[in-house]
Parts: structure tokens; C-alpha cells; sequence
């Protein structure tokens, strides 16, 4: 559905009932079957780092059931493991698996087009060596904390090529596994050629990041057979900020800041100056773009009390950076304010 030219209103309640489905998708009785089957198979928990493009899908990109993996997204696709929230977040992670006696593969990712440079990363100008360049700074501030011997914690670069949601994996020195250049006759070889690119991987992780790049080899051969739109131009008209929009996985639909950094003005003030952008270009209507805040919890009291407090501190945050800077675009936002069940991902508005 094209929804990027209707009113807000039904942009709004379309947003909703898209939320709304994904709930139901993720709650239903075979992929919760499926999510538990998987866990029992494969005992190594799985983290993105990502961009907040809606194109970079790890999970429908693998063909791996939803919720398995747990997404860390932010605008540009920067992150900084000095942030205090960020640092807190990703190691209680780790801990939580380490508890459980599981390792952790953390997917720090890039993400580029081969076809036209400028559907690229706009958080790097689609500059691909500098995104790449971050990844790499990311992956050594992972062995600073979990340390560098990787027998607990993989950090592993991965780059994400859009037109085919082919994924790049980058090994030891300069070596690197484009499956985009493989094919269903490769796979029988996928387990000789990991083993060689990642040597220092432990075998258990190694054994679970095989049916990864199975599934995205086969995920390849599908797009390669189907007609697509490379969506180029920006036409988002949301702002998410804080956590729990993986249901938001559409490109151009949506800006979204994750809750890390602890200068989170200069992302609003980005995002906005996109929107604002989009409208006096005409790539969306002026009548409005919502400001959606989020924050998730897995427990009743305590637990939705507290994300009740930060989803509204972060939606009356992010309106005040909006409303200073943008005065004339505030006066057409309209802000929701929510939390996230986690264990159903259903989105519940609080004002």
C-alpha cells in the first residue's frame, strides 16, 4: 500500500494496525514453536548493531525466525560503547547468555548498495570505507570490554548489501565472504571457507552462524527472482526514539534514534531537519509526521512503570528539540508516547 501520501491520520492508524499485525505474527503458535525450536538448536544469542533503515532485515535476510535476533538500531548506524546506556544494555546481554551458559555473536554491520553508490548509508554519505572504518572501531571497543580472545564474545564485521540483502562477512585480515558471489553450489563449502575466515571463532559459534548464511544464500537466489523497487529517495515521516520498533523494518517510513547516546539533541535535530526536508520537497504531504517514543519492559509494575517514565521523558525530550529548532514543523507533529511488551513486542500507547 502506498501509504506515504495519505493524510496523517490514516498514516497514523495504519502505523497501528501494522503494529498491530506484527504482535500477532510474533505471538502466534508457530513462530513461537519455531523461535523455541531454533533456541534449542542453536545456543548462541545473536546481537545486531545496525542502521535504523528499514532495508537492513538481518533476520528476514537469513530467514531466521523472529526474535532471535536482538537488535541494537540507531540513525546513521553509530554507536560509541563508551556511551554509559549503550554499555549497560549490551552487557547485560552478554551476561544474561554468560548466566545461561551461551556465547555471544555480535554483528557490528555496514550496510551499502552495489548498483548506485547514493542508496548508500546517509549517515556516512554513503561513504562505505568510512562506515566500514566505524564498524572496525566498534569491534575493537567490543575486545576492550569482553576482551580479545573472542571465546565468549564475537564481534564480527558484516556488511549488508541492499539490492540483494546479500551479506558481506569479514574475516581475518583483509579476507572477507561475499555471498552475493556465491550460490546454492557453494554450500557445501560454506563450512571449510568459515572455518578458514574466522579461525578464531569458537566451533559452537561458528556451527550456529552456518545456517545464517544458508539462509541468506537462499534469501539471494529468491530476491534475484523477484521484481523490486530499490526505494532511493528519503520519504520518512515518523521519528521513533527509544526502543522496540523492530516491527518498523519498511525503508522510508522512519527515522529512528536509539536511546544511547548521551547527546540524543543532535540526532533529533537530524532527523527533523529530514522531515522537514521531505515536506517542502513534496516527497510527503505537510500536513503533519509523528513523533513516536518507545521504551520496552518485560514485567508488570515496576518493570512498565519505569519504561512508562523514560518512554515520556524521551517523547517530551525530543519534542522540546524539535519545538526549539523547528518551531514551524513542530506546529504539524503529532507525538505518541508508548511502551513495548517484550515478550509479545506489542506496542501500548500511553498518551
Amino acid at each position: 500500500m502506498e501509504i506515504h501520501n495519505r493524510p496523517i491520520a490514516e498514516r497514523i492508524e495504519w502505523l497501528m494496525t501494522h503494529s498491530r499485525s506484527h504482535s500477532e505474527t510474533f505471538c502466534s503458535p508457530e513462530a513461537s514453536l519455531a523461535r523455541e525450536r531454533y533456541l534449542a538448536e542453536h545456543t548462541t544469542q545473536l546481537i545486531v548493531l545496525k542502521c535504523m533503515d528499514g532495508r537492513i532485515h538481518i533476520p528476514y535476510a537469513t530467514r531466521t525466525p523472529l526474535g532471535i535476533f536482538r537488535p541494537l538500531r540507531n540513525l546513521g548506524g553509530m554507536f560509541n560503547l563508551g556511551w554509559p546506556y549503550l554499555g549497560e544494555v549490551l552487557t547485560h546481554m552478554v551476561q544474561e547468555a554468560v548466566a545461561a551458559g551461551r556465547r555471544s555473536l555480535i554483528f557490528i554491520t555496514y550496510h551499502f548498495s552495489q548498483g548506485e553508490e547514493s542508496r548508500g548509508c546517509a549517515g556516512f554519505q554513503c561513504d562505505m570505507a568510512a562506515a566500514i572504518r566505524h564498524a572496525y572501531e566498534i569491534r575493537a571497543q567490543v575486545e576492550e570490554t569482553f576482551g580479545t580472545l573472542h571465546q565468549t564474545v564475537y564481534p564480527l564485521v558484516c556488511g549488508f548489501e541492499t539490492d540483494e540483502d546479500a551479506l558481506i562477512i569479514h574475516g581475518i585480515g583483509d579476507a572477507v565472504l561475499n555471498l552475493g558471489t556465491w550460490d546454492d553450489a557453494n554450500i557445501a563449502r560454506l563450512p571449510h571457507h568459515l572455518q578458514t575466515l574466522l579461525p578464531d571463532m569458537p566451533a559452537s559459534i561458528r556451527r550456529d552462524l552456518l545456517p545464517l548464511l544458508i539462509g541468506n544464500l537462499e534469501h539471494i537466489q529468491e530476491m534475484r527472482q523477484t521484481a523490486r523497487t530499490l526505494d532511493i529517495e528519503h520519504r520518512e515521516w515518523i521519528i521513533c526514539i527509544g526502543r522496540g520498533f523492530d516491527f518498523l523494518h519498511i525503508p522510508n517510513i522512519a527515522l529512528i534514534i536509539g536511546p544511547y547516546s548521551p547527546d540524543l539533541a543532535d540526532p533529533i535535530q537530524k532527523a527533523a531537519g529530514i522531515i522537514s526536508a521531505n515536506m517542502s520537497k513534496g516527497r510527503i504531504p505537510n500536513d503533519g509526521f509523528l513523533l513516536l517514543a518507545s521504551a520496552p519492559y518485560q514485567e508488570m509494575g515496576v518493570d512498565r512503570a519505569r519504561a512508562t517514565l523514560k518512554s515520556r521523558f524521551l517523547s517530551q525530550f525530543a519534542a522540546k528539540v524539535i519545538a526549539s529548532d523547528y518551531p514551524e514543523l513542530a506546529r504539524k507533529m503529532v507525538v505518541r508516547t508508548a511502551v513495548l511488551n517484550w515478550n509479545t513486542r506489542g506496542l501500548e500507547l500511553i498518551e
